[in-house]
């Protein structure tokens, strides 16, 4: 809430204004940090380093996409990551090239963003600044009416602030807050089981009412709007992307977490995500036998009939975000899939009618956290944004 608002920006030009503005406004400020910018506001231009630079170029900016799964960053930025042509992509991410050159072009992708971006400007944030940011959270939550949240992406520096909170407070917070451990995928199985041992440490040490550690969160693929998300059949481009997870990865994994007795939310949007995702939930079945679970698989956006079906026969909960079905940010993510797959986008009522257990959700801060736009989409499939637009398969 306190980075400059991209998600209204219909083009171009009125992101380069919004960021020429906010330097202006804050010529002490280190660097300039915004979020929701859309790929639909860029006309069909590629979002380049050399674009941010003609706005902002003597400091670094850093802009979040709509969906947080890549950061958009100036020259000035990846220099100060120490980002060049050399730079090698991390597991599961990967860093965007010029075509023609393979200079680093200032997109940084799923991993790359979450395990370079967000860890260098947590460092850059002080103590003071994040309490001040989880106040205001608090507070804006608050006046909307919701009293208990799930962190879905819980660090070392989140927990710190959280336990300051609780001593702030009193013992107490202002909402209650159940976290979940964002487990990294490694190379090394015993490095990614020692983040699931760390996670089952923590929910043994926070379980009261106010806070608590309740599982793991483990994001597989990546969005369909930026063409990361795991698909069984290619994008229209004709390009494919692999998972971040791979079933001989993630197995061991999720079986760990489910004999800990821990809650797994599984981030997958893409088909093939979701079938990686069922067969770990079935292998940790099969494994560690009956016992009460209330696994979640998060978004599934696209999903086969077989899978559907599958998932309500685990009694696995489907947990979707209505606002992301908003028509008025679905033209770049029908173009990229262009098929059939457009017909079967966001199946709620298939869920439904299989017998699976529904949760709804805002996915805050990547959509507005009000319930009531949520509800609104959830029940007319219409957009809360701009409701002349025709409603997003509405059967």
């Amino acid at each position: 809430m306190q980075k400059v608002a991209l998600r209204d920006a219909s083009d171009l030009a009125h992101i380069q204004q919004r960021l020429r503005e906010a330097a202006a406004e804050n010529p002490q400020a280190p660097r300039i940090l915004g979020a929701g910018w859309l790929y639909s506001a860029l006309g069909g231009a590629a979002p380049t380093r050399q674009i941010l630079d003609e706005a902002v170029a003597d400091r670094p900016v850093y802009l979040d996409a709509n969906d947080l799964h890549s950061v958009w960053v100036n020259s000035a930025a990846l220099a100060e990551l120490g980002i060049d042509d050399a730079t090698p992509d991390p597991i599961g991410g990967r860093t965007g090239r010029d075509p023609a050159t393979a200079a680093a072009d200032g997109m940084l992708y799923e991993t790359a963003a979450q395990q370079i971006v967000w860890p260098a400007l947590a460092r850059a944030a002080t103590d003071a600044d994040r309490d001040s940011h989880l106040e205001a959270a608090f507070d804006h939550y608050l006046s909307a009416g919701v009293t208990s949240a799930v962190d879905m992406a819980v660090q070392d520096d989140d927990l710190d602030t959280f336990r300051r909170a609780l001593h702030r407070h009193g013992g107490s917070l202002p909402l209650r807050v159940k976290g979940h451990w964002l487990v990294f995928r490694n190379e090394a199985d015993q490095d990614n089981l020692a983040q699931v041992h760390r996670a089952a440490e923590l929910a043994a040490e926070l379980s009261g009412e106010w806070l608590r550690i309740c599982g793991i969160k483990i994001v597989i693929d990546g969005v369909i709007d930026s063409c990361t998300a795991a698909m069984k059949e290619p994008y229209a481009d004709g390009s494919r992307c692999e998972p971040i997870w791979d079933r001989e990865s993630l197995i061991p994994v999720v079986v760990a977490a489910d004999a800990a007795g821990m809650q797994i939310a599984l981030h997958a949007i893409g088909d093939e995500a979701s079938d990686i995702a069922l067969d770990a939930l079935e292998e940790a079945h099969r494994i560690n036998g009956p016992m009460d679970r209330r696994h979640r698989i998060e978004h599934l956006e696209t999903v086969t009939d077989a899978n559907v079906r599958r998932l309500a026969a685990l009694g696995v909960v489907a947990s979707v975000q209505p606002v992301h079905a908003d028509p008025a940010i679905q033209d770049n993510w029908k173009a990229v899939l262009g098929d059939h797959r457009v017909e079967r986008a966001y199946p709620w009522t298939e869920f439904v009618a299989a017998g699976a257990t529904l949760a709804l959700s805002t996915d805050a801060p990547t959509a507005p956290h009000q319930p009531l736009p949520n509800m609104y989409i959830a029940t007319t499939r219409k957009s809360a944004i701009d409701p002349s637009l025709p409603p997003n398969q509405p059967d």
